[in-house]
């Protein structure tokens, strides 16, 4: 695995870059606020701006890691953040990473995950010299399904009351990649 950290990244209409501490405000107005957007993720709605900033600022300071993966979603022509898509675990043993990702309800329907989605994956796999890319959502959420299938991934199961999210104990649908798959 090659600890590349969070690089800038272009698609056709997207640019996925690293948070700046300035991001919070549209981070917040776009999605962070949103129970809607929340609904089927592992943390609350934030109550504040200054919660976002709290959370960025966190984020931000991990940026120098060559094993942290988070980029902001922002398309070309406003670089105003409209989603998040990140690695929320990594096995180096397994040369394994989890994707998690959100978008501002505002931009669904688009196409703008699968699109920031491939890109990641093209990422993890080429530079940062992944074998598997994987990402799991509520069986009651099944859009995110839709994403991760438009992006590549395969659907690999499903575990029963395996995860836990803002709506209580859920089955988790997983999909995964491999890098013999993709290239």
């Amino acid at each position: 695995m090659n600890k590349l950290g969070t690089k800038p990244l272009a698609t056709e209409r997207l640019i996925l870059r690293p948070f700046r501490l300035d991001d919070a405000e549209d981070m917040f107005a776009a999605w962070a606020n949103d129970p809607e957007v929340t609904r089927y993720l592992t943390w609350p709605p934030h109550g504040s701006a200054e919660i976002t900033a709290m959370v960025l600022k966190d984020w931000v300071s991990h940026y120098g890691e060559g094993d942290y993966f988070q980029w902001a979603i922002a398309p070309r022509e406003t670089d105003r953040v409209i989603g998040s898509i990140s690695v929320v675990r990594l096995n180096e043993a397994t040369e394994a990473a989890e994707i998690g990702y959100c978008l501002s309800r505002a931009e669904w329907g688009r196409g703008i995950m699968p699109e920031a989605l491939r890109a990641v994956m093209a990422y993890l796999f080429g530079e940062v010299s992944l074998n598997r890319v994987c990402a799991a959502h509520d069986a009651r959420n099944p859009k995110s399904g839709r994403v991760m299938e438009k992006a590549g991934m395969r659907k690999e199961g499903v575990f029963r009351q395996a995860g836990r999210n803002n709506q209580g104990l859920c089955d988790e649908v997983w999909y995964a990649a491999l890098r013999s798959e993709w290239t």
